[in-house]
Protein backbone atom coordinates (compact mmCIF):
# COMPACT_ATOMS: atom_id res chain seq x y z
CA UNK A 1 0.00 0.00 0.00
CA UNK A 2 1.42 3.38 -0.97
CA UNK A 3 0.26 6.98 -0.82
CA UNK A 4 0.90 9.58 -3.51
CA UNK A 5 -0.13 13.06 -4.58
CA UNK A 6 -1.61 13.85 -7.98
CA UNK A 7 -1.67 17.41 -9.28
CA UNK A 8 -5.02 18.22 -10.88
CA UNK A 9 -5.23 21.71 -12.33
CA UNK A 10 -2.87 23.13 -9.74
CA UNK A 11 -4.30 21.38 -6.68
CA UNK A 12 -2.75 18.26 -5.19
CA UNK A 13 -5.02 15.39 -4.20
CA UNK A 14 -3.73 12.64 -1.94
CA UNK A 15 -4.67 9.01 -2.53
CA UNK A 16 -3.39 5.58 -1.67
CA UNK A 17 -3.78 2.38 -3.63
CA UNK A 18 -4.20 -1.12 -2.24
CA UNK A 19 -5.33 -4.53 -3.38
CA UNK A 20 -4.30 -6.07 -6.68
CA UNK A 21 -4.98 -5.51 -10.32
CA UNK A 22 -7.12 -8.42 -11.42
CA UNK A 23 -10.22 -9.37 -13.32
CA UNK A 24 -12.51 -7.40 -11.03
CA UNK A 25 -13.14 -3.72 -11.65
CA UNK A 26 -11.31 -1.14 -9.54
CA UNK A 27 -13.06 0.28 -6.47
CA UNK A 28 -12.80 3.95 -5.47
CA UNK A 29 -13.62 5.00 -1.89
CA UNK A 30 -14.89 8.51 -1.14
CA UNK A 31 -15.24 9.86 2.40
CA UNK A 32 -17.67 12.44 3.75
CA UNK A 33 -17.63 15.67 5.74
CA UNK A 34 -15.36 16.47 7.58
CA UNK A 35 -13.35 13.23 7.43
CA UNK A 36 -10.70 11.77 5.10
CA UNK A 37 -9.63 8.52 3.49
CA UNK A 38 -8.67 7.30 6.96
CA UNK A 39 -12.38 6.48 7.36
CA UNK A 40 -11.85 3.31 5.28
CA UNK A 41 -8.84 1.96 7.21
CA UNK A 42 -10.62 -1.14 8.55
CA UNK A 43 -12.59 -1.77 5.35
CA UNK A 44 -9.70 -2.00 2.88
CA UNK A 45 -8.01 -5.13 4.37
CA UNK A 46 -11.36 -6.97 4.29
CA UNK A 47 -12.10 -6.32 0.62
CA UNK A 48 -12.16 -9.34 -1.73
CA UNK A 49 -9.02 -10.04 -3.76
CA UNK A 50 -8.63 -9.16 -7.41
CA UNK A 51 -9.57 -5.48 -7.20
CA UNK A 52 -7.48 -2.36 -7.38
CA UNK A 53 -8.58 -0.20 -4.44
CA UNK A 54 -8.14 3.58 -4.51
CA UNK A 55 -8.79 5.64 -1.37
CA UNK A 56 -8.93 9.39 -1.90
CA UNK A 57 -8.76 12.51 0.28
CA UNK A 58 -11.16 14.95 -1.40
CA UNK A 59 -9.92 18.50 -1.98
CA UNK A 60 -9.62 20.35 1.32
CA UNK A 61 -9.63 17.22 3.49
CA UNK A 62 -6.93 14.99 4.96
CA UNK A 63 -3.61 15.39 3.17
CA UNK A 64 -5.03 16.99 0.02
CA UNK A 65 -4.49 20.68 -0.61
CA UNK A 66 -6.78 23.33 0.93
CA UNK A 67 -9.50 24.50 -1.47
CA UNK A 68 -8.20 28.09 -1.70
CA UNK A 69 -11.37 29.27 -3.40
CA UNK A 70 -11.83 26.28 -5.71
CA UNK A 71 -15.36 24.96 -6.06
CA UNK A 72 -16.44 22.43 -3.44
CA UNK A 73 -19.80 21.47 -4.91
CA UNK A 74 -20.65 17.80 -5.24
CA UNK A 75 -20.23 18.03 -9.00
CA UNK A 76 -16.87 19.80 -8.68
CA UNK A 77 -15.61 17.01 -6.41
CA UNK A 78 -17.02 14.47 -8.89
CA UNK A 79 -15.15 16.10 -11.76
CA UNK A 80 -11.90 15.87 -9.81
CA UNK A 81 -12.48 12.17 -9.07
CA UNK A 82 -12.99 11.52 -12.79
CA UNK A 83 -9.79 13.49 -13.49
CA UNK A 84 -7.97 11.32 -10.94
CA UNK A 85 -9.28 8.21 -12.70
CA UNK A 86 -7.86 9.57 -15.96
CA UNK A 87 -4.49 10.19 -14.28
CA UNK A 88 -4.43 6.65 -12.88
CA UNK A 89 -5.57 5.00 -16.13
CA UNK A 90 -8.88 3.80 -14.66
CA UNK A 91 -11.60 3.71 -17.32
CA UNK A 92 -14.45 2.50 -15.10
CA UNK A 93 -14.81 1.70 -11.41
CA UNK A 94 -17.18 0.78 -8.62
CA UNK A 95 -17.57 3.95 -6.56
CA UNK A 96 -18.22 3.69 -2.81
CA UNK A 97 -19.22 6.95 -1.14
CA UNK A 98 -19.94 7.77 2.49
CA UNK A 99 -22.19 10.75 3.36
CA UNK A 100 -20.98 13.74 1.27
CA UNK A 101 -18.90 11.23 -0.71
CA UNK A 102 -22.17 9.46 -1.50
CA UNK A 103 -23.43 12.68 -3.07
CA UNK A 104 -20.23 12.89 -5.10
CA UNK A 105 -20.77 9.27 -6.18
CA UNK A 106 -24.34 10.05 -7.23
CA UNK A 107 -23.10 12.99 -9.31
CA UNK A 108 -20.54 10.75 -11.00
CA UNK A 109 -23.12 8.07 -11.81
CA UNK A 110 -25.49 10.69 -13.28
CA UNK A 111 -23.04 12.97 -15.10
CA UNK A 112 -20.35 10.43 -16.07
CA UNK A 113 -22.25 7.12 -16.30
CA UNK A 114 -19.63 5.48 -18.52
CA UNK A 115 -17.08 5.82 -15.70
CA UNK A 116 -19.10 4.14 -12.92
CA UNK A 117 -19.65 0.37 -13.06
CA UNK A 118 -21.39 -0.03 -9.68
CA UNK A 119 -22.44 2.28 -6.90
CA UNK A 120 -22.39 1.90 -3.10
CA UNK A 121 -24.03 4.67 -1.07
CA UNK A 122 -23.08 4.43 2.61
CA UNK A 123 -25.12 6.65 4.98
CA UNK A 124 -25.24 9.00 2.02
CA UNK A 125 -26.57 12.51 1.56
CA UNK A 126 -29.66 12.79 -0.57
CA UNK A 127 -32.88 14.69 -1.25
CA UNK A 128 -33.44 17.48 1.31
CA UNK A 129 -31.80 15.81 4.31
CA UNK A 130 -28.51 17.63 3.80
CA UNK A 131 -26.89 19.32 5.56
CA UNK A 132 -28.17 18.13 8.96
CA UNK A 133 -29.66 20.66 11.35
CA UNK A 134 -26.56 20.86 13.56
CA UNK A 135 -24.36 21.69 10.56
CA UNK A 136 -26.80 24.40 9.47
CA UNK A 137 -26.62 25.91 12.93
CA UNK A 138 -22.81 25.84 12.91
CA UNK A 139 -22.76 27.56 9.55
CA UNK A 140 -25.12 30.27 10.78
CA UNK A 141 -22.96 30.79 13.88
CA UNK A 142 -19.78 31.11 11.85
CA UNK A 143 -21.38 33.75 9.66
CA UNK A 144 -21.85 35.80 12.80
CA UNK A 145 -18.46 35.05 14.37
CA UNK A 146 -15.87 34.96 11.64
CA UNK A 147 -13.09 35.60 14.17
CA UNK A 148 -13.83 32.45 16.14
CA UNK A 149 -10.65 30.69 17.31
CA UNK A 150 -9.80 27.40 15.57
CA UNK A 151 -9.51 25.65 18.95
CA UNK A 152 -13.05 26.57 19.94
CA UNK A 153 -14.36 25.53 16.55
CA UNK A 154 -12.65 22.16 16.72
CA UNK A 155 -13.95 21.53 20.23
CA UNK A 156 -17.52 22.03 19.07
CA UNK A 157 -16.92 19.89 15.99
CA UNK A 158 -15.34 17.06 18.00
CA UNK A 159 -18.26 16.89 20.44
CA UNK A 160 -20.75 16.77 17.59
CA UNK A 161 -18.94 14.09 15.59
CA UNK A 162 -18.70 11.78 18.61
CA UNK A 163 -22.45 11.25 18.34
CA UNK A 164 -21.84 9.49 15.04
CA UNK A 165 -19.83 6.64 16.61
CA UNK A 166 -20.91 3.56 18.53
CA UNK A 167 -17.41 3.18 20.00
CA UNK A 168 -16.36 6.30 21.92
CA UNK A 169 -12.71 5.21 22.11
CA UNK A 170 -12.54 4.81 18.35
CA UNK A 171 -14.28 8.16 17.97
CA UNK A 172 -11.59 10.05 19.89
CA UNK A 173 -8.75 8.57 17.83
CA UNK A 174 -10.38 9.08 14.43
CA UNK A 175 -11.87 12.50 15.05
CA UNK A 176 -8.50 13.88 16.19
CA UNK A 177 -7.08 12.74 12.88
CA UNK A 178 -9.97 14.07 10.80
CA UNK A 179 -9.94 17.57 12.26
CA UNK A 180 -6.16 18.04 12.34
CA UNK A 181 -6.09 19.87 8.97
CA UNK A 182 -8.48 22.49 10.39
CA UNK A 183 -6.39 23.32 13.49
CA UNK A 184 -4.72 26.45 12.06
CA UNK A 185 -6.09 29.76 10.83
CA UNK A 186 -5.72 28.51 7.26
CA UNK A 187 -7.48 25.33 8.27
CA UNK A 188 -10.32 27.24 9.91
CA UNK A 189 -10.80 29.19 6.69
CA UNK A 190 -10.83 25.96 4.69
CA UNK A 191 -13.40 24.50 7.08
CA UNK A 192 -15.61 27.54 6.56
CA UNK A 193 -15.31 27.06 2.80
CA UNK A 194 -16.57 23.50 3.25
CA UNK A 195 -19.48 24.67 5.40
CA UNK A 196 -20.50 27.30 2.87
CA UNK A 197 -20.45 24.70 0.09
CA UNK A 198 -22.96 22.38 1.80
CA UNK A 199 -26.18 23.07 -0.08
CA UNK A 200 -29.40 21.06 -0.18
CA UNK A 201 -30.18 22.42 -3.66
CA UNK A 202 -27.47 20.11 -5.00
CA UNK A 203 -28.91 16.96 -3.49
CA UNK A 204 -32.42 18.00 -4.59
CA UNK A 205 -31.18 18.40 -8.17
CA UNK A 206 -29.51 15.00 -8.07
CA UNK A 207 -32.66 13.44 -6.58
CA UNK A 208 -34.63 14.41 -9.68
CA UNK A 209 -32.29 12.23 -11.78
CA UNK A 210 -31.75 9.21 -9.51
CA UNK A 211 -34.06 7.18 -11.75
CA UNK A 212 -31.43 7.45 -14.50
CA UNK A 213 -28.98 5.34 -12.47
CA UNK A 214 -29.36 1.82 -13.86
CA UNK A 215 -26.10 0.23 -12.71
CA UNK A 216 -26.08 -2.22 -9.77
CA UNK A 217 -26.37 -0.12 -6.61
CA UNK A 218 -26.16 -0.92 -2.91
CA UNK A 219 -27.53 1.46 -0.27
CA UNK A 220 -25.95 0.59 3.09
CA UNK A 221 -26.93 2.28 6.34
CA UNK A 222 -26.17 2.26 10.04
CA UNK A 223 -29.41 1.49 11.88
CA UNK A 224 -28.67 4.09 14.57
CA UNK A 225 -27.51 6.96 12.34
CA UNK A 226 -28.75 10.15 14.03
CA UNK A 227 -27.30 12.51 11.40
CA UNK A 228 -28.86 10.94 8.30
CA UNK A 229 -31.68 8.63 9.45
CA UNK A 230 -32.51 5.24 7.94
CA UNK A 231 -35.64 6.63 6.28
CA UNK A 232 -33.33 8.59 3.96
CA UNK A 233 -31.59 5.34 2.99
CA UNK A 234 -34.95 3.70 2.26
CA UNK A 235 -35.89 6.65 0.09
CA UNK A 236 -32.64 6.48 -1.88
CA UNK A 237 -32.99 2.73 -2.44
CA UNK A 238 -36.56 3.20 -3.67
CA UNK A 239 -35.55 5.98 -6.09
CA UNK A 240 -32.71 4.05 -7.81
CA UNK A 241 -34.08 1.30 -10.06
CA UNK A 242 -31.49 -1.42 -9.41
CA UNK A 243 -30.71 -0.70 -5.76
CA UNK A 244 -30.58 -3.02 -2.77
CA UNK A 245 -30.84 -1.85 0.84
CA UNK A 246 -28.76 -3.16 3.75
CA UNK A 247 -29.33 -1.83 7.27
CA UNK A 248 -26.55 -2.69 9.73
CA UNK A 249 -27.73 -3.12 13.35
CA UNK A 250 -25.77 -1.45 16.12
CA UNK A 251 -23.97 1.00 13.82
CA UNK A 252 -24.25 4.78 13.68
CA UNK A 253 -23.30 7.36 11.09
CA UNK A 254 -19.64 6.36 10.72
CA UNK A 255 -20.52 2.86 9.55
CA UNK A 256 -17.10 2.15 7.95
CA UNK A 257 -15.56 2.34 11.42
CA UNK A 258 -18.46 1.04 13.50
CA UNK A 259 -19.05 -2.11 11.45
CA UNK A 260 -16.38 -2.68 8.77
CA UNK A 261 -17.13 -6.39 8.27
CA UNK A 262 -20.88 -6.08 7.52
CA UNK A 263 -20.14 -3.10 5.29
CA UNK A 264 -17.43 -4.95 3.39
CA UNK A 265 -19.71 -7.98 2.98
CA UNK A 266 -22.35 -5.73 1.42
CA UNK A 267 -19.79 -4.20 -0.96
CA UNK A 268 -18.53 -7.70 -1.88
CA UNK A 269 -22.12 -8.75 -2.66
CA UNK A 270 -22.47 -5.71 -4.90
CA UNK A 271 -19.26 -6.60 -6.76
CA UNK A 272 -20.60 -10.11 -7.33
CA UNK A 273 -23.86 -8.89 -8.91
Amino acid sequence: MRGEFVDLDGARLYYYAAGTRGVGEPVIFLHGFPTSGHLWTDVIPLMPAGHRLVVLDLLGYGRSDPPNGRSLTLRAHAGRVVALMDALGIARACVVGHELGGGVAQAMAIDSPARVSRLALVDSVGFTGWPPRDVRLARALLRLTRRVAPGWLLGVLRADLERGYEDSTRAVHSIDRFIRPFATEEGRNAFMEHLRALDASETRALAERLGQITIPTAVIWGANDSFLPVKLGRRLAAAIPNASLTIVPGARHFLPEDAPRPLTDAIASLLAR
